[in-house]
């Protein structure tokens, strides 16, 4: 086996194993989990892992050095209009192909499924337009946020109360495991063209404000054509009573799953050959390593989506279901914080971004640093998700306020913190959260007796929202920390000149191991 490959399959189990044990610790302690749906959970993981390996791999080899590369070239285009016109298409092709937003439309009634889809496609694709142009023009990310988001929040006044959960969703679900490496990539290309102090503080944000398209035009169709009184269509859970009943049910559905992710993938590689047809920017021996990385990347997406729509979605929805209608629902607190804290290790997209900041801030951010915040947001999201469900409380009520206080943190902190904050909110809500979080939200909701619209959807939106907040004050830590060290390098300064001696600076550290 690739060592490469087989590093990054230990990695995903490392970062898998901890979420697969808390489910089957719950599964015995608190509720009474059939042992054929234990089985199918414990296959999902077992491709859960497998798939990670691949994919991260596959991002490394092709997603990333794609989008850097059509990021630059389009910074080198002679015609700003070509390039943004380029820009709108590959953002409506790359959400088009994003299998999160294929889970989430089945489950929204409010509208239907391609009608949603397209729709979302339109938003990521001309805010994807919108950041190009704020890299080339120098625009401070955090105006452009306190603008849409006002906005945003304006229209959701104006919009049924059914559509906006599903409309703040949408904006999460759309930057996953195909989106978020080549978005991230493209704005790291676009950057490094600029070469100003401030380029690499703006490399970051297109998977910020891309996030923000979906909702936007979710909650204007939500204005225009009002959903109709269709409910949440019922879950049914699989019958499997033995291991054979298992492997069949991933059999079944292995080649649909390479269909949707065949499809996708081949949409992007027909545009990649247009470009390098085009702008002939990539050598033979970088082709053939990026096809190489296309094949990891179509094995990894296949396995892993298989895994978490057939082993995790019927155990989620039925550890809710069961949880939220026993008399232990309570401890749907507590679970929550447990599996937000590692879930999070296990979207493939945010191996993809901790790898990037750490690159880009040449280990000033490590990754370590950027996991621990971002199980930190994940937890809380969890935790206020299972309040607001089993006490009934708006989702407006939470979004508005956290929102609000994001946008505040962004006069305060560091460029770059800004930047990674808002994009690690559309990370973090990938796959693992449309096809486990989000049937454990429907599953509470029916064991409570709440309603699924209102309730159970925007569990994504909650996700996408708290990492705004941990990672900004994050940075506010990292901005105190920095002038205390510069602090301290002026006294000594100050204290060897008065003494006429050789001055020893040490090292100075930002952010050490043991502080989280």
């Amino acid at each position: 086996m690739n060592k490469v490959l087989k590093e990054k399959i230990m990695e995903a189990f490392g970062s898998v194993l901890p979420i697969t044990a808390i489910v089957l610790i719950a599964s015995v302690v608190l509720v009474s989990i059939p042992a054929g749906t234990v089985l199918l959970f414990l296959g999902g993981a077992g491709l859960l892992v497998v798939g990670m390996g691949f994919f991260t791999l596959g991002a490394d080899m092709a997603m990333i050095p794609m989008g850097e590369g059509i990021g630059a070239q389009l910074t080198r285009s002679t015609s700003i209009v070509i390039a943004l016109v380029v820009s709108f298409v590959m953002g409506v092709i790359i959400t088009v192909a994003e299998p999160d937003l294929r889970v989430l439309a089945q489950q929204a009634p409010s509208v239907e499924d391609r009608t949603l889809i397209f729709t979302v496609a339109g938003g990521v694709g001309f805010f994807l337009v919108v950041s190009v142009l704020r890299i080339f023009l120098k625009i401070r990310l955090g105006a452009l946020l306190i603008f849409f988001y006002v906005i945003v929040f304006g229209a959701a006044y104006f919009t049924p109360g059914s559509f906006i959960p599903v409309a703040f969703d949408s904006g999460g679900v759309t930057t996953g495991p195909i989106t978020v490496p080549f978005i991230l990539a493209m704005g790291v290309g676009v950057a490094s063209l600029r070469g100003d102090k401030n380029s690499q503080d703006d490399s970051f944000g297109l998977v910020a404000l891309c996030s923000i398209g979906p909702i936007l035009t979710v909650l204007v169709l939500g204005m225009l054509s009002p959903p109709g009184e269709g409910g949440v269509m019922g879950f049914v859970l699989p019958h499997v009573e033995t291991s054979r009943d298992v492997v069949r049910s991933f059999a079944l559905e292995l080649p649909h799953y390479s269909k949707d992710v065949l499809a996708a993938m081949g949409a992007i590689v027909f545009f990649f050959a247009l470009f390098q047809i085009v702008f002939r920017r990539y050598k033979r021996h970088q082709l053939g390593r990026i096809m190489i990385g296309f094949g990891y990347t179509f094995i990894g997406l296949v396995l892993f989506l298989t895994g978490v729509n057939i082993g995790f979605i019927p155990v989620g929805h039925l550890l809710g279901s069961l949880l939220g209608a026993s008399e232990f629902k309570w401890a749907l607190l507590p679970l929550g914080v447990l599996i937000g804290y590692y879930i999070v290790k296990a979207e493939p997209a945010v191996h993809v971004l901790n790898k990037q900041v750490e690159e880009i801030t040449s280990g000033a951010i490590p990754q370590k640093m950027m996991n621990q915040g971002l199980s930190l947001g994940m937890s809380a999201a969890l935790a206020i998700t299972m309040l607001r469900i089993l006490l009934g409380i708006p989702l407006m009520y939470i979004l508005v306020p956290g929102y609000a206080f994001a946008l505040v943190l962004t006069f305060f902190v560091p460029r770059m913190f800004t930047g990674i904050a808002f994009d690690s909110g559309g990370v973090c809500s990938g796959p693992m959260t449309s096809t486990f979080l989000l049937p454990l939200a429907m599953g509470t909701c029916e064991g409570v007796g709440g309603e699924l619209m209102t309730d159970a959807f925007g569990i994504v939106a909650m996700v996408a929202m708290t990492p705004l907040i941990v990672i900004q004050m994050m940075g506010l830590l990292y901005l105190h920390r920095t002038r205390r060290a510069a602090s301290l390098a002026e006294a000594e300064v100050a204290a060897g000149a008065g003494e006429g001696g050789v001055l020893d600076y040490g090292e100075i550290t930002l952010f050490d191991e043991e502080f989280f």
